[in-house]
């Protein structure tokens, strides 16, 4: 069984401002991208990896990221599509992956994910079809619709979904296939498989697992780096 991981690489980085996409934006002196796929490249159970980018930025990624920083394990950059979910079909076309492997898909701009659960996310994947990780929310969540609240939701059922999210390869590829071809749009991958009506466990994550998406981001990230706060 291989096991090949999916990094889908086109955020625009609008709420950064300025023309640099998110992913290539420097953390401790090196995009965020490359620090994703180090510390993906350096788990023992990943075969392959492959990093999905739009159009304008495979020759980008091939040589400013893959070739300049010597990443291991990148299996190519593959054409994404316009909407993450098209580049993660895509990505799972392309990658070689077979029906007993396992797919992991990761945000790549979420550089801390913590390596001790990879292990335990792969485990349950071959147990129940479908893994994610995820915590606890801590906040109260109210339902709004047109500024006015519907009801407040049990928290004690209401997770926060993380990445990596890892699925045996013939159950992704075939929820997305279904998608496709029914035009259903999912909020994450895991949301496919759900749609489709097979099991995904839930396995829990860290709260430093932060996808980094605005410069507080950012600021939150380089003090992780900065003070130790990187999950092992």
């Amino acid at each position: 069984m291989d096991v090949h991981v999916l990094v889908p690489a086109a955020g625009s980085g609008s709420r950064f401002g300025g023309n640099t996409r998110k992913q290539y934006i420097e953390l401790g002196g090196r995009p965020l991208l490359v620090r994703t796929l180090e510390r993906l490249a350096a788990l023992p159970q990943v075969t392959a990896i492959h990093l999905i980018a739009p159009q304008e930025d495979v020759s980008f990624c091939e040589n400013e990221i893959v070739r300049r920083y010597h990443l291991r394990k990148i299996g190519g950059v593959i054409l994404g599509g316009s909407e993450r979910q098209d580049s993660v079909r895509r990505g799972l076309l392309a990658c070689g992956a077979k029906d007993g492997d396992i797919v992991m898909v990761h945000d790549g701009v979420r550089p801390f994910f913590p390596l001790d659960q990879i292990g335990h996310l792969l485990n349950l994947t071959c147990k129940v079809g479908a893994a994610v990780l995820a915590i606890p929310t801590r906040d109260t969540i109210k339902r709004v619709v047109n500024g006015r609240v519907q009801e407040t939701l049990e928290r004690s059922q209401l997770w926060q979904v993380q990445t990596p999210q890892a699925f045996l390869y013939k159950s992704i590829f075939e929820a997305h296939q279904r998608a496709h071809t029914s035009g259903f749009l999912g909020t994450d991958d895991a949301s496919l498989v759900e749609w489709c009506g097979w099991p995904v466990a839930v396995l829990s994550g860290h709260p430093h697992n932060i996808k980094i998406t605005t410069p507080e981001d950012l600021v939150l990230a380089q003090m992780l780096i900065d003070h130790g706060g990187e999950v092992k």
